[in-house]
């Protein structure tokens, strides 16, 4: 039986989700793969970390966290180590990367990542900064060290699309994607085409969940931005960072805009596309006019679309309808699942 070693950076919703699935399929796992999967190490910003070499208990570790917001301070596997003092001296097989995004660096995720994979370590990604910023160099490292690096959680939550590229149309070229790819501005503009006031739908959306604190980096593009980038990075070999898209967001759409666009039979949604122009790879963040009917038009809510133009295969259209934090869990799972397969 293997046994494989995680140290998880990061334990919020989506880290707890991953942690549930996997104490779930444990049994599974052992069954049909042979493996034993244990986390060794947990660290968070502001309550406190874990450690154990030898595994710790993960419906203790999330139990105590959602009830009493740390981690047990007198537990025997209570620890104050940082995420970096894990990444460089903590016993592991596999980095999970799960810290907030800073989407305008891709830090401290990036060095992270790097110096797991300086220490032959193998790496997995929730966070989408590494892959927007610096995912040429992060590759280029995983091959040097012989590792396995993988991130589908980064775009799309546990949709497989880079999966589906790895897997599934091998041979096949890239030479365009599109789609819908950041859910707070597709319900801002469907809140705002129901005659809504501005502030009132950024209010209620922040109060059921649907908007950030800040909506500044969804309103104005920027999350958008790093989800094209990283998709085109990996899919195109793009090598660009965010700062390289044709970046608009919908700040400046009013409710004159988005009636004149009923009139003409036309819907507004913030679109990503990425195209190959004169052997370079052009990305933008826009909002376009949609024929009403149109694939684009229909994706509602917390809904995303993704489409990929192949050469071999031609357009393939992805959908993700109204995912929860099972799916960005799952997202994470299934890169786990992989680095497992991979190593039997």
């Amino acid at each position: 039986m293997r046994t494989l070693k995680l140290a998880l950076l990061g334990f919020g919703n989506a880290g707890r989700t991953f942690a549930k699935i996997l104490e779930d399929k444990k049994q599974e796992i052992r069954e049909n793969m042979e493996s034993d999967i244990l986390v060794t190490g947990i660290t968070t910003g502001s309550r406190g970390s874990l450690y154990n070499p030898e595994g710790i208990d993960l419906k203790k570790a999330w139990s105590d966290l959602e009830k009493q917001g740390s981690f047990d301070r007198n537990g025997n596997d209570y620890s104050q180590m940082t995420s970096m003092e894990l990444v460089e001296s903590g016993e592991y097989d596999v980095i999970v990367e799960m810290t907030p995004l800073n989407i305008f660096t891709g830090q401290p995720a990036t060095d992270h990542l790097r110096k797991a994979m300086e220490r032959g370590k193998h790496a997995v990604t929730a966070n989408k900064g590494p892959i927007a910023w610096h995912y040429k160099e992060l590759k280029n490292l995983a091959e040097k060290m012989n590792v396995q690096f993988y991130y589908e959680t980064t775009v799309m939550d546990g949709t497989p699309i880079f999966n589906l590229k790895d897997e599934t149309l091998k041979f096949c070229k890239v030479t365009e994607v599109s789609g819908i790819l950041n859910t707070t501005t597709n319900y801002v503009l469907e809140e705002l085409a129901k005659g809504k006031n501005y502030d009132d739908v950024i209010a209620e959306g922040k109060k059921i969940g649907f908007v950030e604190a800040d909506p500044s980096m969804d309103i104005e593009g920027w999350d958008a931005a790093a989800k094209i980038t990283a998709l085109l990075n990996v899919l195109m070999e793009a090598d660009i960072t965010p700062k390289d898209v044709d970046r608009t967001g919908i700040e400046k759409i009013t409710i004159e805009d988005i009636k004149e666009a009923d009139q003409q039979g036309k819907i507004i949604k913030l679109l990503c596309k990425g195209t190959m122009k004169e052997g370079k790879v052009a990305a933008s963040v826009k909002p376009t006019l949609v024929e009403q009917g149109d694939l684009m038009s229909v994706i509602e809510g917390t809904s995303s679309v993704v489409q990929i133009t192949t050469d071999l295969m031609g357009k393939l259209t992805i959908i993700e309808h109204d995912p929860d934090l099972l799916q960005t869990g799952y997202g994470v799972f299934s890169d786990v699942l992989r680095i497992v397969r991979n190593l039997v």
